[in-house]
């Protein structure tokens, strides 16, 4: 059976034909675990591999040496065996058949890999004896990451994530050359969003024979996948005697370049955070409070003698520590920007990583102010988007996160930026919303008889709409304000129980897809939660039908 032909090289990756990846990728996707394992077992029989060699070198003068296969060192030791019936050549010539049967396997591994992407779906084959075939199509595309790991980044690669609608439904190229990763990311969300090639034509054929790209650039004459020169290609004209330092100098390009290609965006629409509010903000957080209260434990048992805390509780102070360690390195090199691809959200200090999210497919937006930050007026925002939930990766549960930490002027750009068709007519709720209470700004107020179920919240719990959008604020210890847009909205329900029911009180939940943001009103008065579920489920059929967001560049193209 004959298999469509694969092209290794090519000025274009959204070109319909089938491709390769990296041809470091299985060394970055699996071969790190092997040398590690490779690592700490030569690391762990170093001592053995000395004796054995000065057995090889000196047979007669073995004895009496602590590590001679005469003693009772090497007792029941597999190499004690192998050297004790002479069997270490076969023994190498067994370690280098393992070495040949990786190499192949790698190497077929990267041959059976390959991807297409045409004008409706993004497709990857991969396996050797069970092979798969994945598509995504264009029009479910929920986000674009491309994320650099720091190893890869030595080798100029990158990580190309496709996110769809649906669990598990994610499509992943890993990996990509650098350039090549953010050149196709672009012709994805082109294509996704429903300009076709007469209008994509024009910036892929200015990019022809340019040298570099933004983002670290690639090559003329590159293969488009990897951005390694063509074979008997010279890369942008580099006399061979000054590829390695051209090579090393790119390197360095990289790494040292933002996330954010500065020309995407204008600088008066990109939010940044400072380095020392990221660390105040991690050191601030309920990390930081448990890390206090193992801390307190530690130091109790020691007093009292119970050593056993040790083996507990510093684990999980090491953990503690490990997690805001993580937490601060990836909200470093922060930038959020809205492009005309969608927002583009970068981050990381030595893995990096920046996402694209298109318009129209945030499902729920929640800005939260934990206690401790209340004096600094700092906020947190989270996004629900279709296909990411908790219960993802970490990697997946860290794309909700839109803004790590920011100010109050920051969260009304970063709605902006989400929301940008609504976020006129929602600015002046925003205020309200975050640190208001009763029945201010248009927001609706519980009656008296809710602070039975909230004694400290009642008053700030509430829910108001405007162009679309639905509103949500709640909590005291840790203030919540949730929007959802109302074309997105998958149900709106009505909880009453039994106490709900004697004090004349409902719960009022608006459904989004599954994700970190919940955006429910936990007591409402029965007669306002009838009205308000009769009155959001019309109005989300109605924004529902008149919402084209899944085409944002045909529509704005024919506008």
């Amino acid at each position: 059976m004959s298999s469509p032909a694969v092209t290794d090289a090519g000025h274009g990756l959204a070109d319909g034909e089938w491709h390769r990846l990296h041809p470091a990728s299985p060394l970055l996707r699996g071969g790190l675990v092997l040398l590690g394992v490779l690592g700490f077992i030569i690391a762990n029989l170093r001592e053995r591999v000395i004796d054995v060699f000065l057995v090889l070198v000196a047979p007669g003068g073995d004895e009496g040496f602590p590590g001679s296969p005469d003693g009772d060192d090497w007792a029941g030791d597999p190499i004690d065996a192998i050297v004790a019936n002479g069997l270490v050549g076969w023994a190498l010539v067994a370690v280098a058949v393992v070495l040949v049967v990786l190499i192949v396997g790698f190497w077929l591994s990267w041959r059976m890999h390959t991807f297409r992407v045409t004008h409706e779906a993004v497709e990857v084959r991969s396996g050797i004896l069970f092979r798969s075939h994945r598509s995504a199509r264009l029009d479910r595309v929920q986000g674009i990451n491309v994320s650099r790991p720091v190893f890869a980044r030595l080798f100029g690669t990158a990580k190309l994530d496709i996110s769809v609608a649906g669990q598990s439904g994610n499509v992943q190229l890993a990996y990509l050359g650098s350039a090549a990763a953010d050149r196709l990311r672009g012709d994805v969300l082109r294509l996704a969003s429903g300009i076709r090639s007469q209008r994509a034509a024009a910036p892929a054929a200015a990019s022809v024979g340019d040298d570099h790209l933004a983002l670290g650039g690639m090559p003329a004459g590159a293969d488009a996948a990897t951005g390694v020169p063509a074979a008997g290609g010279v890369p942008g004209g580099i006399p061979p005697g000054t590829r390695a330092g051209a090579l090393v100098g790119r390197r360095m390009e990289e790494f040292l370049a933002p996330e954010l290609d500065p020309g995407l965006a204008p600088p008066e629409s990109v939010v940044h955070l400072p380095a020392g509010r990221v660390v105040a903000s991690t050191l601030l957080g309920g990390a930081t409070v448990w890390f206090a209260i193992i801390a307190v434990v530690i130091a109790v048992g020691l007093s009292t003698g119970a050593f056993w805390v040790l083996f507990t509780f510093v684990p999980a102070a090491i953990g503690l520590v490990s997690y805001v360690w993580s937490r601060i390195t990836k909200s470093l090199r922060y930038s959020i920007a809205g492009t005309p691809d969608g927002v583009r959200i970068g981050h990381g200090l030595l893995s990096t990583a920046n996402q694209t999210i298109p318009p129209g497919r945030v499902h729920a937006v929640e800005a939260t102010q934990w206690l401790l930050w209340r004096a600094f007026g700092w906020w947190s925002v989270r996004i629900n988007l279709a296909g990411q939930s908790l219960s993802g990766n970490n990697e997946q549960v860290q794309r909700t996160l839109v803004l790590p930490v920011g100010t109050i002027a920051d969260v009304h750009r970063v709605l902006g930026l989400l929301l940008p068709d609504a976020a006129a007519a929602v600015d002046p709720l925003v205020d309200a919303g975050l640190t208001g209470g009763g029945g201010d700004a248009g927001f609706t107020q519980p009656p008296r008889r809710a602070a039975w179920l909230r004694p400290f919240s009642w008053r700030r719990t509430g829910w108001a709409s405007a162009a679309g959008i639905v509103l949500v604020r709640r909590g005291v210890l840790l203030r919540r304000l949730v929007l959802v847009p109302l074309a997105r909205m998958q149900s709106v329900a009505i909880e009453v129980g039994p106490v709900r029911r004697a004090l004349g009180l409902a719960a009022l939940r608006v459904h989004t897809v599954a994700g970190p943001v919940t955006a429910v009103v936990p007591v409402v008065a029965r007669s306002e939660a009838d009205a308000a579920f009769e009155r959001l489920a019309h109005e989300a059929v109605v924004r529902a039908a008149g919402d084209h967001s899944e085409r944002w560049g045909a529509s704005a193209h024919a506008s």
